[in-house]
């Protein structure tokens, strides 16, 4: 089974049903400045449960279209705690 792409992000929106928004910050160096600068970018993710609040941090995996926005899914939350 084919791996997808996996990004790490912050929780911004839940309201929507098992549907979050996740904001994805990247960092790059500038091309001809050789600045550092940053880069958000929004991805709509999919969740089973509605469990993952504002402020989370998520790790995302990309998958088949499971609607018009929706191309990622929730994989795993960083502020779980195994016991």
């Amino acid at each position: 089974m084919k791996k997808g792409r996996t990004l790490e992000g912050v929780v911004t929106s839940n309201k929507m049903d098992k549907t979050v928004v996740v904001t994805v910050t990247t960092t790059m160096r500038h091309p001809t400045y050789l600045k550092v600068i940053k880069r958000n970018k929004k991805y709509f993710a999919h969740t089973e449960t509605n469990d993952h609040n504002v402020g989370d941090k998520v790790t995302i995996m990309e998958t088949r279209p499971l609607s018009k926005l929706k191309n990622w899914r929730v994989v795993t939350t960083g502020n779980e705690t195994t016991a």
